[in-house]
């Protein structure tokens, strides 16, 4: 199953468009290899999604094509969220 596809069937992305542009900028991975939005995706790979501040990582359990609301979550399981430090700019003090 495409990684697109999957994000939005297992709502882990809600718009498949957005889990493209996601997947598209780099910021998802497949066991540890930047995966695009038409990679393959296979049940017992781990997914590592990174959300502004916050990586979450997660293991495919199973795929489908179609699942209903409550189901979703079993497509899935979270391992971890990591919170990122934010980095602070650094200011320049222009007066001398």
């Amino acid at each position: 199953m495409r990684l697109d596809k999957f994000l939005k069937v297992s709502r882990l992305i809600k718009r498949r468009t957005l889990a493209k542009e996601v997947a598209d900028q780099g910021r998802i991975t497949i066991n540890d290899k930047v995966a695009k939005a038409s990679s393959t995706v296979k049940a017992g790979d781990e997914l590592a999604i990174r959300f502004g501040q916050k990586i979450v990582t997660a293991r495919v359990e199973e795929l489908r094509d179609t699942v209903k609301k409550e189901d979703a979550a079993k497509m899935f399981t979270i391992l971890k969220e990591e919170r990122l430090e934010k980095v602070e700019p650094e200011f320049i003090d222009d007066e001398d």
